[in-house]
């Protein structure tokens, strides 16, 4: 039985249905959760659970504030408040993979993101764009190759 960082009882870790939500750990004994550093915890919960389409966990005392898909199954982000803002390049970020990426960018521009490339970027058929959310981590939409 794990816990969530609120001390709810979630079921064995990466186990799913009944006994908890499935936690794509790849191991039955391994929950991966994805870590983010942010300044303000409302703020990024917000600005998170919009782009992904997550639930925030409840608010508590401490510094982090768990994000979740809506049914519960799923990667976990968890963010974690600290305080010293970004100051270089992340060396892990999000890849959002999107059907339509121009409709994608307008939603997430109404979110606040900040467009960290002017042009997109092409490779191999794909088409993306490096963009910054409220505290600066850069994270990718992506266009995959379409196949006509």
């Amino acid at each position: 039985m794990t816990a969530d960082p609120d001390g709810t009882p979630s079921g064995p870790a990466g186990a799913g249905g009944p006994s908890g939500p499935a936690r794509f750990g790849g191991r039955g004994d391994v929950t991966l959760v994805v870590v983010l550093d942010c300044a303000d915890l409302d703020r990024s919960a917000a600005f998170w659970a919009a782009v992904l389409g997550y639930r925030a966990g409840p608010v508590g005392s401490g510094p982090y504030r768990q994000l979740l898909p809506a049914d519960g199954n799923g990667i976990e982000l968890l963010l974690q408040r600290v305080p010293e803002p970004k100051t270089t390049k992340n060396r892990l970020h999000l890849d959002l993979r999107v059907p339509d990426l121009d409709a994608e960018l307008a939603r997430l521009e109404a979110l606040g993101v900040r467009r960290v490339t002017a042009e997109p970027i092409h490779e191999a058929g794909w088409t993306w764009h490096i963009l910054a959310d409220p505290d600066g981590n850069e994270f990718c939409v992506l266009q995959p190759p379409r196949h006509d």
